[in-house]
């Protein structure tokens, strides 16, 4: 009996000893696997292409993903990401700018804060990232936010460090909206420049903004400007004919060329403001009523840009202002320093600018529950806003069950606002608190946020700090 014991007992632990070698044995090609082969292991992940970068892995991929994540039967989509890829022993950070992504290699500023890998997501229905065909009513801020979810759960098993979200402008506010509906996923949220349109028709903070942003001098010379574009719109939009002409631009959408017009006209403040540096006001024509005609077209041209509002220009964002007219709002301002006879259809709605073939019903509920949500439960999560960035009139918020969260405003930035603008103080804490969130903060800076900085070295191709020029969010 003893011999059988003994027998059974050495069986066993020859047995584990063999289990384990094999799990071991097993393990080891996951471990050393090329980073390429662990991302193309995940079921629906496939490679467009791999762009080399010195220091880094860079990869364009496609992802499957459900048109409907509440139905996950009915059809799928590829939505486009990308994976800048530097270390699985580093933290990551998961980016959007809410609409295109980029296929040649950036980094976010978080990205460098953390000096780690970055992940990039498309956003749904902006092309190539659109189902066909389009079902627009599966285009809302609940099925991004399961995009990134599942991207983040498809990822985390290669890049287990934490991982914090961040994105511009309409890119923040997805940061915001993922970060409301899945709590749990990232460690961290770096928002910049997000607008809240909380309630879509009271706009009155834009009003305000633009009555004392800058000076009264570069005020008086936009304005000026401005409305020198709508007393002059005969001989300017004569001109506009033309270069829509000569460039086979149509008016289908808005309606007419009219329309187009005054919109972009309309535009130009705004424009100014969203781009520009108060030390830009000197580009502005100091007397509009004595500029020529070549002067106030190329001022309109430049900051607005007369395309935008042709079919060929609205087309691309199309996903945007369908967004924007069902559930994130968009801005109405007033012009008191134009003669109302001047002004013909006002600031247009959303509706103005999508086809009329795709169905739109505004949803007042959606930007109150993100606001909300981000007042009473915010935690680890940093908005960043500019001081002369017309989006920034309505911002987030925190409420008192806010918790390690944080709005910080750039003095004079612009739409392109960032960590690196704040104050000192604000900038040192920013910097800790995103080191901290992303498991990577030395203890110097543990026991001392005065004396965070980032840990990699910036990169001129890299870190790409310049503002989209689109004057949507």
């Amino acid at each position: 009996m003893r011999k059988a014991l003994r027998w059974l007992l050495a069986l066993t632990v020859l047995i584990g000893t063999l289990s384990t070698a094999g799990t071991a044995t097993a393990a080891q090609p996951e471990a050393t696997a090329d980073i390429k082969d662990r991302l193309l292991a995940i079921r629906g992940m496939s490679l467009v292409e791999e762009k080399p970068y010195p220091g880094y892995r860079f990869f364009v991929l496609n992802y499957t993903q459900p048109v409907d994540h509440r139905h996950p039967s009915k059809g799928t989509f590829q939505q486009r990401i990308t994976v800048l890829h530097k270390d699985v022993s580093r933290p990551t950070v998961f980016y959007t700018g809410g609409y295109n992504v980029s296929t040649n290699p950036s980094r976010r500023e978080p990205t460098q804060i953390v000096d780690g890998n970055q992940v990039s997501m498309e956003y749904r229905f902006f092309t190539p990232s659109r189902p066909a065909p389009a079902d627009w009513s599966k285009l809302d801020i609940w099925q991004a936010a399961s995009d990134q979810h599942r991207i983040f759960k498809a990822l985390k098993p290669i890049y287990a460090k934490n991982w914090i979200s961040t994105g511009g402008s309409k890119g923040g506010m997805t940061a915001t909206y993922y970060e409301r509906f899945y709590p749990r996923d990232m460690d961290g949220v770096v928002a910049y420049v997000a607008p809240n349109d909380v309630v879509n028709k009271e706009d009155s903070a834009y009003d305000r903004f633009f009555a004392k942003v800058g000076t009264k001098e570069c005020r008086d010379r936009l304005n000026g400007v401005q409305r020198e574009a709508l007393v002059r719109r005969e001989p300017l939009e004569q001109r506009y004919a033309a270069f829509a002409a000569e460039n086979g631009y149509t008016f289908d959408t808005v309606g007419s060329l009219d329309k187009a017009y005054e919109a972009t006209v309309l535009d130009y403040v705004w424009g100014f403001w969203q781009y520009s540096l108060l030390s830009d006001c000197d580009t502005i024509p100091a007397n509009a009523r004595t500029a020529t005609d070549e002067e106030i077209w190329n001022s309109i041209d430049t900051i607005a840009g007369f395309s935008f509002y042709t079919d060929q220009g609205l087309e691309p964002y199309t996903p945007y202002y369908y967004q924007a007219g069902t559930q994130l709002g968009a801005p109405t301002i007033v012009f008191p320093h134009i003669e109302k006879r001047y002004i013909r259809y006002g600031y247009l709605p959303p509706r103005n600018f999508v086809p009329r073939s795709i169905p739109m019903r505004f949803d007042p509920h959606a930007m109150r529950d993100v606001d909300s949500w981000v007042r009473h439960n915010a935690r680890h999560m940093l908005f960043v806003y500019g001081e002369n960035d017309p989006w920034g009139a309505e911002r987030f918020r925190l409420g008192k069950g806010a918790r390690d969260s944080y709005v910080f405003t750039a003095p004079g930035a612009n739409h392109g606002a960032r960590v690196d603008g704040l104050v000192e103080s604000e900038k040192a804490l920013a910097t800790a608190r995103i080191l901290q969130w992303a498991g990577v903060a030395p203890s110097s800076v543990r026991s001392n946020p005065a004396k965070a900085k980032p840990l990699a070295k910036f990169d001129a191709k890299l870190d790409k700090r310049g503002v989209e020029r689109t004057l949507r969010p």
